[in-house]
Order: structure tokens, then C-alpha cells, then sequence
């Protein structure tokens, strides 16, 4: 009977002891150095944007919008899309992405970078569509960063599109995992940013950007 009971009271302990959990690890863009200029300008950044901008929230499909790290397996089912179970952004991509588009651009700019809860009238206003942020697996240990956007330059004067270009940037991972994830989208993001601004300098007419010498 004590052997009966004893056999019992190991088994309940086994049910009731908690399972150890992986510990889940946060990623943002990290220490940004903005290494990439922009088009059109030289290694100093001379180039200046005279143009006040609004850079709105950048929308995303319902799938983005989350702080998931997102993968999918080219040569599988490139049409599904995977999360890392144990790992995730500190914001959704969107969100990380219009803080480092407004940061670049504050770089460049004497007009000034405004948010929508600014409220302050401004000469333009940037809106930004993320359509793909993922990791893309070829083989099962090869891979590389996908970012593609749409942007698009209205006049807030006369409420006109003054211009929209789609941008696409891949990254080769470093490593076929959470980490290489992270790094190769972070990389892509810093080139993309660097042609969107080029873009904006050409886009924006003449008189509002200046050359310093």
C-alpha cells in the first residue's frame, strides 16, 4: 500500500512540475549608422531637403502586422509564410521602419519631419505601403532578406499625387536562422532607406533642395 501511494504522489508531482520555457528574444534595428547615403548625394550627405515633409504610419497587409519575424521556404511553398516561435521584434516592421524613414530623412532635411500626431501643415506628405518583410529560404541553409515597399509623395497643397515609385531590396542571410533573420532585414532596410531618399531628392522640385558647399 505505502509503494501504491508513494508511485502515486511521483506521479502528480511529474503532472503538476512546470515545463521549462525558451526564453523569447526581442530584436530591433539596433545601433543604426546610417552608412548608406542617400542617391545623388556625396559621402558627407550634402545634399539637403528644403521640403517639410509628414511621413505617415506605414500600412501593411493584416499578416505584417505584428512584432512576428516572419520566413518562408522557397522551394517548398514560397506562398506560406512561418514565425520564429521564440523570437519576435520589439514593434511590428511597419512601425520600426517609419521611425528609421523619419530619422534618415530628419538627417538630411531643414524643412523639418513631422508625425500625423503633429498636426502641423507641411509642403508634403510621404505615405509608405510594406508589402514583404520576411526572411526567403532557397535550400534549407541558404537565405536572404526580402523588403519591398510602395511609396508614395503627395502635394498637400494641391492634394495631388506627386509622385510613387515601388521599391524592392534583398539581403543575403548570414546564417539560416532567427539571428540571420534580424541582421539580413535590418541590412536590406538601411539600402532601401538609402534609395528612398535618393528618390525623395529627385522628386522634390528644384527650389526646395539646395547643395552646400
Amino acid at each position: 500500500m505505502k509503494k501504491i501511494l508513494v508511485l502515486a504522489m511521483v506521479t502528480l508531482t511529474g503532472c503538476v512540475a512546470p515545463r521549462t520555457q525558451t526564453p523569447t528574444a526581442i530584436y530591433d534595428f539596433g545601433l543604426q549608422q546610417f552608412t548608406t547615403p542617400a542617391n545623388n548625394a556625396d559621402a558627407s550627405g550634402n545634399v539637403r531637403l528644403q521640403a517639410s515633409l509628414l511621413v505617415a504610419e506605414a500600412a501593411t497587409p493584416a499578416w505584417l502586422d505584428s512584432t512576428a519575424i516572419h520566413y518562408r521556404l522557397a522551394y517548398h511553398d514560397p506562398a506560406q509564410a512561418y514565425v520564429y516561435a521564440s523570437n519576435r521584434w520589439t514593434s511590428p516592421p511597419a512601425t520600426l521602419l517609419t521611425q528609421w524613414i523619419r530619422s534618415r530623412i530628419a538627417g538630411i532635411s531643414d524643412g523639418g519631419v513631422m508625425s500625423t500626431a503633429d498636426s502641423v501643415q507641411t509642403d508634403y506628405i510621404l505615405r509608405v505601403e510594406l508589402e514583404e518583410f520576411t526572411q526567403v529560404f532557397d535550400t534549407t541553409d541558404q537565405s536572404r532578406a526580402v523588403v519591398k515597399l510602395r511609396a508614395s509623395l503627395i502635394n498637400r497643397g494641391t492634394r495631388s499625387l506627386a509622385a510613387q515609385r515601388s521599391f524592392h531590396i534583398e539581403q543575403m542571410a548570414h546564417a539560416p536562422n532567427a539571428t540571420g533573420a534580424v541582421r539580413a532585414l535590418t541590412e536590406a532596410s538601411d539600402k532601401l532607406i538609402g534609395d528612398l531618399l535618393g528618390w525623395l531628392v529627385e522628386e522634390l522640385p528644384e527650389e526646395k533642395n539646395i547643395v552646400t558647399s
